[in-house]
């Protein structure tokens, strides 16, 4: 898989460049500005496009613009977001735009390489993947609409959904069966008042409410 990288900081970008490459990604391009990764996946139409949150010349949200405008320009490219921070809003704009290959990762997931390869890669396969701080601090904050209807129990469930996980990775990070795992499921769908569809829209509409992206 090809893939672009857009960092500011040149020994972090080295290091991304390293373990994509361990993970069997090859990469086409590298850049420290939005603008020269926009130039990159004009010209390398990458499978994957990993990118800082905050770049120059403003260091606010020129990243988080840059994978918008990508999605807008190249539908369907898969883009990583990395922060040095908890911002969580971020992953919510992506999300609320487009639920597949969006994923939201903190710096520090670099140095678990296995992990951090596992996660971007699953993003490039069309999943999404996001941090388990931005989803602790999510669970903190939504303490109330139909989401408090959820038990302790579902809750874990939605917030690993919400991460990107699978039923079977689910229910080996909760050590239970996969079919206690779609109980929960089906009883997450229930209370958050969901309407009747393919299970995978509806897992989508379920990660949605849970980040407060939903414009519905």
């Amino acid at each position: 898989m090809r893939a672009v990288i857009a960092e500011d900081s040149v020994l972090l970008r080295v290091g991304l460049i390293k373990v994509l490459e361990t993970g069997g990604f090859q990469v086409a391009a590298e850049t420290g500005d939005a603008e020269g990764l926009l130039a990159a996946v004009a010209e390398h139409r990458p499978e994957l496009a990993l990118i800082d949150v905050r770049m120059p010349p403003g260091f606010t949200d020129e990243g988080v613009r840059a994978a918008m405008e990508i999605r807008r320009r190249w539908p369907g490219t898969p883009v990583v977001l990395l922060s040095q921070y908890v911002e969580e809003r971020y992953a919510a704009d992506l999300l609320s735009a487009n639920t597949s290959g969006v994923g939201y990762l903190l710096k520090q997931r670099v140095a678990d390489v296995a992990d951090f390869v596992a996660a971007v890669r699953r993003v490039a396969d069309g999943g999404t993947a996001l941090d388990p701080q931005v989803v602790a601090q999510l669970l903190l904050r939504r303490d109330s609409d139909p989401l408090a209807r959820l038990t302790p129990r579902e809750r874990e469930v939605l917030g690993l959904m919400a991460e990107g996980r699978s039923n079977a990775g689910i229910a080996q990070a909760l050590v239970v069966s996969e079919s206690a795992v779609a109980k929960h499921i089906n009883n997450i769908f229930a209370k958050l008042d969901l309407p009747v569809a393919d299970a995978d829209h509806r897992r989508v509409l379920a990660v949605l409410r849970f980040l407060g992206a939903s414009r519905t």
